[in-house]
């Protein structure tokens, strides 16, 4: 796509300038810069240079910098996410982007290598959404707000209007252009970050200074218009008129060409091509794509029906008839002891079966060090896992439940897996089928569910059996870990925001799709920034840890906290039966590990080593 042009107005960025810092290492502002250009089929030709002489800008100027080349839309939410964790909590960090962009409606998106043309639907499923970029940026200070600068387009490759992005508190966004603006890539560097270096040869000069230069705004008058937008306050400029095509492509600084992802085909086919490359999906997300791309599109009627067809064709998940009905849950204040709401009277578990016979290992091809970013499938019958980056978090909270209390910093120092959706109703009989796990309900269960009704012992067993499987090392995952991978690089109530939003989680408060006797489909919500689904609601979630009534004495990094012939444990997350006041990422409550409930389930870990 095209990058644009967003230039900054001094007087609002200088507390980004730095000398106060110089002398103090441990408060340096960290800056991530990432270059795109080995897209298939229409490469940058400067990308990755912009990327590198402005990571070289950067740490002239004291800046912590993390530098990345054709990351793909997964791969760059972990290096968000390892940059979140590294920020100077007084702000001025920075974020910095050279790349392919669109922009459908007001919703404008950073490209993935991952991304591609010929698979029109990637464009939007590839590509992070600005929106999620800018809550991860968001400061939590009232110190100097993090900076973001976009050199990506903001054109609709789909024909579709554009709009003017909505700001976030604590984020000062600088775009090379605003909405539906082009510009144009070259060899060396493009033109708006190739002016902005020429602003910052000097290493005397501030990035605010550099950002207000002439010639930045001018960006050799390729923008159409420059815009900045800190916390609802915008400033415009109409700026110089567009150059002629011609005359652009025959700049003297040498032939120019459109920096962007630009259909050669009419609108009309770009359209047939995107709806061709979904149609026959059994999946619900990509006719979702489709919609946010053409909301109004000639298939946009076949799209929903077909969303509608494949929601109603999930089998109607059902509970035993002989469980009475669930008290309803209490809303906050909560106390732990009565918060968990019970719909059936616990069931001691019976006795494991008997030393089942090892269950035989999949062949498959020689495992390798996965990326941060990357799935993980280890054999056919083994959950899909997301790999996860280390970094650091500070886990609970400071609400009217004690037992999130107190507030307090972790840092997970190694990556590991986690599964991307709870373990399902499938997953759980493949164990079942090999005799090496129980069967927990004659109750019929859709296969795409959630497992549940599974104790701590239960969900033991299950784990030591995919680890003979597929030659893994399998655990549940740890209660720090389990929170860490729940708020996506965030710090706010839900991994969305500080506000419930109807249709994020599955919880009786929270929107459709929603039905009292069962849990929806694992993935029927959307993913965090991790790709993580349903961290929030579906099911509680058993983790290794020992319960303890407060995080008092908590270990400072990611290990279960465990204790010698403990026999409760920690669930997270809270169910479908459960109301919003569940749906933090800070929930918490326990359950005897030898006990099943309706409502229990749980997801699988793994380490990277």
């Amino acid at each position: 796509m095209w990058r644009r042009l967003l230039i900054l107005i001094a007087g609002a960025c200088c507390a980004l300038c730095m000398p106060a810092y110089a002398d103090r290492p441990q408060a340096q502002p960290a800056a991530l810069v990432v270059g795109n250009a080995g897209y298939p089929g229409q490469p940058l030709a400067s990308a990755a240079n912009d990327a590198r002489a402005m990571a070289d800008a950067l740490g002239r100027r004291g800046y912590r910098v993390m530098l990345h080349e054709n990351l793909t839309r997964d791969g760059m939410l972990q290096a968000l996410q390892s940059w979140r964790a590294r920020m100077r909590p007084g702000g001025g960090n920075v974020f910095y982007f050279a790349g392919h962009g669109l922009q459908a409606g007001d919703s404008a998106r950073l490209l993935g290598v991952d991304a591609s043309l010929s698979r029109p639907a990637t464009l939007m499923t590839r590509a992070v959404d600005v929106k999620q970029l800018l809550a991860m940026a968001g400061s939590t200070t009232d110190g100097a707000p993090n900076l973001v600068l976009l050199d990506a387009c903001r054109d609709n490759p789909f024909g579709a209007a554009t709009a003017d992005l909505p700001s976030a508190a604590g984020v000062l966004l600088v775009q090379a252009t605003g909405a539906g603006g082009v510009a144009f890539d070259r060899a060396g560097h493009g033109a708006w970050t190739g002016a902005l270096l020429q602003a910052m040869a000097d290493r005397d000069t501030g990035l605010a200074t550099a950002l207000a230069d002439p010639a930045v705004r001018a960006a050799h008058g390729r923008n159409r218009h420059w815009q900045a937008r800190h916390e609802g306050q915008e400033r415009q400029d109409s700026g110089p008129a567009a150059a002629d095509p011609v005359q652009a492509m025959t700049a003297a600084a040498g032939i120019e060409h459109p920096r962007g992802v630009l259909p050669k085909d009419s609108a009309e086919q770009v359209e047939l091509t995107f709806w061709d490359s979904v149609k026959d999906s059994s999946h619900a997300g990509d006719y979702e794509a489709y919609l946010q791309a053409y909301p109004h599109g000639r298939f946009a009627a076949l799209a929903r029906a077909r969303i509608e067809r494949l929601k109603a064709s999930t089998p109607k998940a059902e509970t035993p008839k002989a469980a009475p009905a669930p008290a309803p849950a209490p809303e906050k204040p909560r106390a732990p002891a009565a918060r968990r709401p019970a719909d059936a009277p616990p069931v001691a578990t019976p006795a494991a079966p008997a030393a089942p016979a090892e269950a035989p290992r999949t062949a498959s091809a020689p495992s390798q060090m996965q990326k941060a970013g990357s799935d993980i499938r280890d054999c056919p019958a083994c959950p899909v896992l997301a790999v996860i980056a280390p970094g650091a978090f500070t886990m609970g909270s400071n609400t009217s439940d004690p037992s999130e209390k107190p507030p307090h910093r972790v840092t997970v120092d190694a990556p590991f897996a986690i599964g991307r959706t709870e373990v399902t109703v499938e997953q759980w009989n493949a164990c079942v089928d090999a005799g090496a796990c129980p069967k927990v309900t004659d109750a019929p269960r859709a296969p795409n569910t959630p497992a549940r009704d599974i104790s701590w012992d239960d969900a033991q067993l299950y784990v030591k059996w995919l680890t003979k499987v597929s030659g893994k090392p399998y655990r549940l995952p740890t209660e720090a870990e389990w929170e860490f991978a729940a708020r996506g690089g965030t710090s706010s109530r839900y991994w969305w925001g500080d506000d419930m939003r109807r249709g994020s989680a599955n919880c009786k408060d929270c929107g459709e799709p929603w039905q009292a006797d069962g849990p929806a489909p694992v993935a029927s919500f959307a993913a965090n920034a991790y790709g993580l689904h349903d961290m929030s609601g579906s099911v509680w979630e058993w983790v290794e840890d020992c319960w303890h009534s407060s995080y008092k004495n908590a270990p400072a990094d990611a290990r279960a906290w465990s204790e010698q012939f403990c026999r409760v444990h920690v669930i997270r997350g809270g169910s479908w039966r459960d109301g919003a006041s569940y749906m933090p990422a800070t929930t918490r409550f326990k359950y005897d590990a030898s006990v099943r409930h309706s409502q229990n389930g749980f997801r699988v870990a793994r380490d990277m080593k």
